[in-house]
């Protein structure tokens, strides 16, 4: 599997490097299958992966949290997240990889926010869950493993499916405002999805409500009422949150100083960054980093 380049140390692996270029990647994992190994050691995906657990467990580390998961569930992973996956050698598995274009105009106006199932993380199923899930998996197996005219059609159709059965499995256990996400379809909904997207694209180097606003062709005042009706946070906290999330990855997965966390993320200087990360934690980026090696360690 190659390796994308990015200015972190952490491997970041591209499904177009392993799949001949599709977009879609679909196979069958066993705990003592020489691949498995490959899964643990702390990585990325710049897609969005799928692991229905049939039998067996899974030990993950997600973002310097710990699940153990036992079969049957399902495992949803965003791009960007890092993780690593530990399989038991009884353990089966069937996982799904693609990218966020390949489902994206499919599940636009279906499901309103389909990216919130995935923050769902891991989803227990029942005996019957799992049958209705692995009715999916199967016909989207058996038209990936095809070569018929219209399979990527197909197996779209067949994932926006799945992802919305899913969906309906886990909505009784997701926060109030993922069920909102969920059920509302307006002008207000496009304008926070977009937002948040180009938060995910763009935190790096633009910190301020004023940067989306622009690109949005919005007032910074209107963004932020949208993304506050909706997603119950304003928008600054929404920026904010995805750059505190990626200086606890590099300060917990990597070997790192805070002078080089502070440039990734392009702070004035280190101080800064000191004080904005205490601010939004209540902990030096320093007292972070130990204190959350000694508790998953």
């Amino acid at each position: 599997m190659e390796v994308a380049s990015k200015p972190q140390q952490i491997p970041v692996y591209r499904l177009e490097d392993c799949a001949d270029d599709f977009p879609f990647l679909m196979c069958r994992m066993t705990g003592v299958n020489p691949v498995a190994e490959e899964f643990a050691t702390p990585h990325r995906h710049t897609g969005y992966s799928i692991d229905i657990i049939i039998k067996g467990s899974i030990h993950q580390s997600v973002d310097f949290r710990q699940h153990e998961v036992t079969a049957p569930a399902v495992m949803l992973m965003e791009p960007d997240q890092v993780h690593l996956h530990r399989m038991s050698p009884d353990c089966e598995a069937i996982c799904i990889y693609f990218t966020e274009e390949f489902l994206a105009s499919e599940l636009l106006g279906v499901v309103s926010c389909w990216r919130c199932i995935f923050g769902s993380g891991v989803i227990p199923l029942n005996e019957e869950q799992l049958e209705e899930l692995l009715s999916y998996a199967r016909m989207i197996e058996r038209e990936y493993e095809s070569s018929r005219i219209r399979r990527e059609e197909i197996i779209r159709n067949l994932l926006n499916a799945f992802i919305i059965a899913c969906g309906r499995i886990s909505e009784p256990v997701t926060r109030e405002s993922d069920k909102i996400w969920l059920n509302v379809e307006s002008s207000q909904y496009n304008m926070a999805r977009q937002f948040k997207v180009l938060v995910d694209q763009h935190y790096r180097v633009k910190p301020q409500v004023s940067d989306y606003a622009e690109m949005l062709f919005v007032t910074p005042g209107h963004l932020n009422d949208t993304v506050k009706a909706l997603m119950g946070r304003n928008a600054k906290y929404v920026i904010d949150e995805k750059r505190i999330l990626e200086a606890k990855r590099l300060l917990y997965w990597g070997e790192h100083s805070v002078k080089q966390i502070a440039s990734h993320l392009n702070f004035e200087d280190d101080a800064y960054f000191n004080r904005f990360f205490k601010k939004h934690t209540g902990q030096t980026p320093a007292v972070f980093q130990r204190e959350s090696r000694e508790k998953y360690n």
